[in-house]
């Protein structure tokens, strides 16, 4: 491994208490995960629903639905957050805010398997990561904007680490608590009030689907379906 070791929790943190794990996430998490491309059921559901696009992920393949823990990091000062991922909660969705820098990893190996030990469901981060290779092969997963080889700076620098409060990417408010929903076509961010909304709406899109598709396959046309549902 390449990274620096664990230090101890020395830098400055602005938090809020972290929220109960929503009561919709679980129900979530067992209704999409299941399913092709759960972030676009999850979109789908409505204007309410954020939706983040542009990630790269360590494998296609993976896919988490949890409750988010948003870290935003001064733009000023990005230093190592492995002494706040102890504050999350199994199944939480780490979602770190870098504010577009890329030219230091704020990911890496370390971090992964800290991650994995806690129970932690996944990462977001707005930003770089490292070691690569490493955190394909521990199966973690992570969605993040770039990779580069060098690391960020070490915690006991005069960094500011904002937990468990608002982040914005890409135009999207993430707050604490709120449930994560990512995949390979990128990251749905529901609002816990929203949770049933996007059941509910799921359910209804995953039925016609079964319907329309059936229908193709019996050789109905364009214009018959859109005739019949209005838009595919």
């Amino acid at each position: 491994m390449k990274e620096k070791g664990p230090s101890m929790p020395t830098q400055p943190t602005r938090s809020t208490e972290p929220p109960s794990a929503p009561p919709g996430a679980d129900a979530l998490r067992e209704l999409l995960l299941p399913e092709y491309s759960p972030s676009c059921l999850a979109a789908d559901a409505g204007d309410r629903i954020g939706a983040i696009g542009g990630l790269l992920t360590v494998n296609p393949a993976h896919r988490v639905v949890g409750p988010a823990l948003t870290i935003d990091l001064s733009e000023q000062d990005l230093v190592d957050i492995l002494p706040v991922l102890g504050r999350a909660r199994p199944g939480d969705v780490i979602v770190l805010a870098c504010h577009g820098i890329t030219g230091m990893a704020m990911w890496g190996g370390l971090m992964t398997t800290l991650s994995q030990v806690a129970g932690i469901a996944g990462a977001v981060v707005d930003g770089a990561v490292r070691d690569v290779d490493e955190i394909r092969d521990l199966g973690f997963p992570v969605w993040y904007r770039t990779a580069q080889p060098r690391r960020c700076p070490p915690a006991d620098l005069d960094g500011v680490v904002q937990v468990n409060v608002p982040v914005t990417i890409d135009g999207v408010t993430v707050r604490a608590g709120d449930i994560v929903v990512a995949d390979e076509n990128g990251v749905a961010v529901v609002p816990p009030d929203a949770a049933e909304e996007v059941a509910v709406s799921t359910r209804e899109l995953l039925a016609k689907e079964r319907i329309v598709r059936d229908l193709m396959n019996a050789g109905a046309t364009l214009p018959e379906l859109l005739a019949r549902f209005g838009h595919l």
